[in-house]
């Protein structure tokens, strides 16, 4: 009896502490206690040393493509999955578990050309689920160089260690950790790709005409995480708490900034979109040269990609409409941030 009761209790007050209203309370009073000295640095011991193993984080063939939703990621993916001399792991934290047939499902996105499955590469893993944790899509968001999620961290490395080829993992959901990620892994390549922000907004709605830009600030419908982010990253950056930013398109265009800043700041290589679907053969032997990927069939994989209309965001609402909200938010990015 005395066991149930706690455990009620506990899932009482649990509950309780992931109200919003309760959870901005404890953000803002643990902003006001200083952080752990960092300074110091790990040492040998005087009395032993450690004959450590070098591990499977300090392999120097790892390949990380980062990407916000809806910025051609999928493509970039693809593009890897074709050369057949990678084995390219698609989205590894997303909910449906690639590594799970009752969950992964079976439909695949129609925008998504050319792809046929995303799972193909994690068959025969369904003992990942031991590590896998669904709240990495909607928890601790941002993780610096001293963050520690072991499980995490394991759940990559096996996906590395099993990889008969050489392993490219594509993440939409580690632009705020590439801190952890090149920490963890410092010899990996993180190749970073970016889309327009207009272009990709609209990507972002599933209902341009219900969510037109006289009314999407009241029916406004996320589809794409972006409300989730904001409720899990508005303790790093207040614009992105929904009772200070609004507007939707604000709070995305906060969001597409910084993960352009952390991905220009953390990546061996940043890359755009446009880039890559305008300029293809370019860019392509760019990324191959650095990544050293040798004997890639530079003009088959080009013959996959087209690029969509530059312009397609002119259909959704004019220059004026989008710069008053961009020059807003650059204002207060530029207060937030030191500005260069």
């Amino acid at each position: 009896m005395k066991s149930r009761l706690k455990h009620s209790v506990i899932n009482i007050f649990s509950r309780f502490l992931k109200q919003l209203s309760i959870e901005k309370q404890i953000v803002a009073l643990a902003k006001n206690v200083n952080n752990v000295e960092k300074s110091i640095t790990n040492k040998s011991n005087p009395y032993f040393t450690s004959d450590l193993q070098p591990s499977i984080s300090d392999r120097d063939d790892i390949i990380f493509i980062t990407s916000r939703f809806r910025s051609g990621s999928t493509l970039l993916w693809n593009l890897f999955r074709q050369t057949q001399q990678c084995t390219t792991f698609y989205e590894p934290f997303n909910e449906r578990k690639w590594f799970a047939p009752k969950t992964r499902g079976d439909n695949v996105d129609s925008t998504h050309r050319g792809v046929d499955d995303y799972w193909t590469e994690f068959n025969g893993m369904e003992d990942l689920e031991s590590l896998y944790n669904e709240d990495w899509i909607r928890e601790n968001l941002l993780m610096d160089e001293s963050s520690v999620n072991s499980n995490m961290k394991e759940y990559i490395e096996q996906l590395i260690k099993r990889a008969p080829k050489r392993p490219v993992l594509q993440f939409n959901r580690v632009d705020f950790r590439l801190p952890w990620l090149k920490h963890n892994f410092p010899k990996a390549k993180i190749l970073h790709l970016y889309r327009n922000p207009r272009n990709q907004w609209l990507s972002f709605l599933t209902d341009q005409k219900r969510m037109s830009k006289e009314n999407v600030e009241t029916t406004y419908k996320d589809a794409f995480y972006l409300d989730l982010w904001c409720d899990d990253l508005y303790k790093h950056f207040a614009i992105l708490d929904r009772d200070i930013t609004t507007h939707p398109y604000q709070r995305f265009y906060y969001i597409w900034k910084l993960s352009y800043l952390y991905g220009q700041h953390y990546s061996d290589m940043s890359m755009s979109f446009e880039e890559l679907t305008t300029d293809t053969s370019s860019s392509v032997t760019k990324m191959m040269k650095l990544i050293k990927l040798e004997n890639v069939p530079i003009n088959e994989l080009c013959s996959v990609i087209s690029a969509p209309d530059p312009e397609r965001w002119k259909g959704y609402a004019d220059e004026q409409w989008f710069k008053e909200h961009e020059d807003l938010c650059e204002k207060n990015l530029n207060l937030m941030l030191a500005k260069t």
